[in-house]
């Protein structure tokens, strides 16, 4: 199923490709770093490395193990990206005398505890669009102020599919016993490919439908959507051009308590304002499903995995958006700050379809 675009414009011509002078990462730690303690952290810049291919140049260089290593996330690899990582402080004088042609230390500080996966707020990006015609910049600067105002989709990325997009395809087969995958950290890249991929398809489903409810009439649309009337009006009649449906998992936005969805007229004008949200379900053992009505459209989406389940956003609001047109070079270079777990790529997706 291909993802469902939330906004109705058409294509807009650009050219883009990941690289360390289009793209740029700038992790945001999820907390100060104390200036003392056991751990050095470093800042550091890397270009058209993987976060791994990082960790491995470090940990040859300086001679202590790649799992003594901490890091908050993997980074995109065509890239130039700003992360930070944690070393015990027995290795500080080879890490001041570190050098590498694509990888900098930026600057060092002290902690008292290893980064550890999950350590970070989220992630700001600078991203430049190429062969961008004036009339397009206009176009952009539309479309990207309606992703400010009303989100996107928090679809994953082609990232997490693999090379050649079909890893979940090996998660799957793997849930069905008809694939053995010894290797326990591809096991696992498998299965979340898969969780990921069930993910996306729901997410599309609901865009569908929340823009069937924008675009016809009730009466036109409730047998399509296995809905009363009056349902559908009440989705309607919410502010926000994704509609919260009865039953659906509610969270806190951007963090806190889940909980359903009951009053749909409140919950829909609090999400509007970006108070919460609804999640999608990622299959799997211990996880929160929805009830009612959502349940319904959820139930097309249960699979059968081996591993833990969990809720994701469905929707996310990116922050600090700004942009930039070049008339002289047709460049058009935008700014923003997504949550941890979100797709940049994803936004450009939308942004230009």
């Amino acid at each position: 199923m291909e993802k469902q675009f939330f906004l109705n414009h058409s294509k807009i011509d650009i050219y883009f490709k990941q690289s360390k002078d289009d793209f740029v990462v700038t992790e945001i730690p999820l907390y100060e770093f104390s200036g003392e303690g056991e751990h050095i952290i470093i800042k550091l810049r890397k270009k058209d490395l993987s976060t791994w291919d990082a960790i491995q140049i470090l940990s040859d260089t300086i001679g202590c193990k790649s799992r003594d290593i901490g890091y908050a996330g993997l980074k995109d690899k065509n890239a130039m990206t700003i992360q930070h990582l944690s070393i015990h402080k027995q290795y500080k004088e080879q890490i001041e005398k570190f050098s590498h042609p694509k990888m900098k230390i930026l600057e060092t500080t002290y902690h008292n505890n290893k980064i550890k996966i999950g350590h970070l707020k989220g992630n700001k990006f600078f991203i430049r669009l190429k062969r961008v015609l004036e009339r397009d910049s206009l176009k952009l600067e539309e479309v990207l102020g309606k992703i400010a105002t009303f989100g996107m989709p928090n679809y994953f990325g082609f990232q997490r599919f693999g090379i050649d997009g079909d890893n979940y395809i090996k998660g799957k087969a793997i849930c069905e016993g008809t694939l053995k995958e010894k290797n326990r950290k591809l096991k696992q890249m498998f299965l979340n490919s898969y969780q990921s991929y069930i993910f996306n398809q729901w997410l599309s489903k609901r865009v569908e439908i929340s823009k069937l409810v924008t675009a016809f009439e009730p009466k036109e649309i409730a047998d399509k959507l296995n809905m009363t009337v009056s349902q559908v009006k009440e989705l309607k009649s919410q502010p926000h051009p994704f509609k919260v449906i009865e039953g659906d998992v509610m969270s806190h936005y951007p963090y806190g308590r889940i909980f359903f969805a009951e009053d749909l007229e409140s919950e829909s004008s609090k999400f509007n304002l970006k108070d919460r949200v609804p999640t999608g379900l990622l299959a799997g053992k211990k996880a929160k499903m929805a009830v009612g009505e959502a349940a319904k459209i959820e139930e097309e989406f249960v699979v059968q995995t081996i591993v833990d389940g969990t809720r994701r956003f469905a929707w996310i609001f990116p922050d600090d958006v700004s942009s930039n047109y070049n008339e002289e070079k047709n460049h058009f270079e935008l700014e923003f700050t997504l949550q941890k777990g979100c797709y940049a790529t994803e936004l450009i997706r939308e942004l230009v379809h």
